[in-house]
């Protein structure tokens, strides 16, 4: 009766190191979801928690990669440490460093802006990053200075793709807002005009879902009326994901693919609950949400 029962509990071990209840995170399905940093930058700036165990933890919820938010361009470092480091930290804790936000407006020292550009891609491709985006812009009061961005971004985008990197651009309300009278006597708004004229060889757009609803904008309008153009997506909230019902994620996630989208970056700018918990809780409501897939990187 001992041999059967040890026997038994062996078995019982066996099947429980097989079965899918056994990984980390409580049997949720882990999907290809990214972070971005700046969610967690009340605890990243705290000296008792700081960005080594928010990496750390981010890591243990199960995220896949994360998109930093916090370039000093000055000292060239990130969250204040070298990108060789910034690189080292993120892979220890199972984490791609996918991307990074960081920006430039122009100004009439147009060499030196690029020179920056020049400073800024070398330090984010060095802390193992793929993407950059721009987050956000000076509002163009005209839409000749409008221009004058999308040329911009284009030749931003350019330099990118020189060094194996790829460039976009991240919305708030404000480009949806903001309108223009062209020619012809039609208006545009300031998000339109970015994407009729920038090269989609060289710029890409970083839909923060959140933000489009709040400039009274389909997300799922956009993706069919510039199918491809989204290769990143911002999914936000009020707070949480899934908390509020003002983001329709399920007619979202319906139309990914014709939106081009490759990479989900979950972002939290407020709170319930306490930052830590509030990613990890957004993050199970997508790997919960039978209609966001495993992996659109594929």
């Amino acid at each position: 009766m001992k041999t059967n029962a040890v026997l038994l509990i062996a078995v019982a071990v066996a099947l429980s190191a097989c079965s899918p209840c056994s990984k980390k995170n409580n049997c949720r399905q882990e999907k290809n979801i990214g972070l971005q940093l700046y969610s967690l930058r009340d605890d990243i700036n705290k000296e008792t928690i700081g960005i080594d165990s928010v990496i750390t933890e981010v890591g243990k919820m199960g995220y896949k990669y994360v998109e930093s938010a916090s370039y000093q361009p000055a000292e060239g470092t990130i969250y204040g440490i070298k990108p060789e480091e910034f690189k080292a930290k993120a892979e220890a804790a199972g984490l791609i460093p996918l991307a990074c936000h960081v920006v430039k407006n122009l100004d009439e020292d147009y060499e030196k802006v690029m020179a920056w550009w020049d400073k800024c891609i070398a330090v984010h491709k060095a802390a193992g990053m793929s993407i950059i985006v721009q987050p956000a812009m000076e509002t163009p009061e005209t839409l000749d200075r409008a221009a004058e961005y999308a040329k911009y971004f284009n030749e931003v985008g350019e330099k990118c793709n020189a060094a194996g990197m790829k460039f976009g651009y991240h919305n708030h309300a404000y480009e949806f807002e903001t309108k223009y009278e062209l020619p012809n006597g039609k208006r545009i708004t300031l998000y339109d005009y970015l994407l009729q004229n920038t090269d989609p060889e060289k710029v890409f757009f970083e839909l923060d879902v959140y933000w489009a609803v709040i400039g009274r904008t389909s997300p799922v309008a956009l993706f069919k009326k510039y199918p491809g153009r989204f290769y990143m997506l911002h999914i936000k909230d009020e707070k949480e994901l899934g908390e509020s019902g003002m983001v329709g994620f399920d007619a979202i996630f319906k139309n990914v693919e014709t939106a081009g989208t490759k990479y989900l970056i979950v972002e939290v700018e407020r709170y319930d609950k306490s930052p830590l918990k509030s990613v990890a809780e957004s993050l199970d409501y997508l790997n919960k949400a039978e209609f966001v897939k495993e992996d659109y990187s594929k």
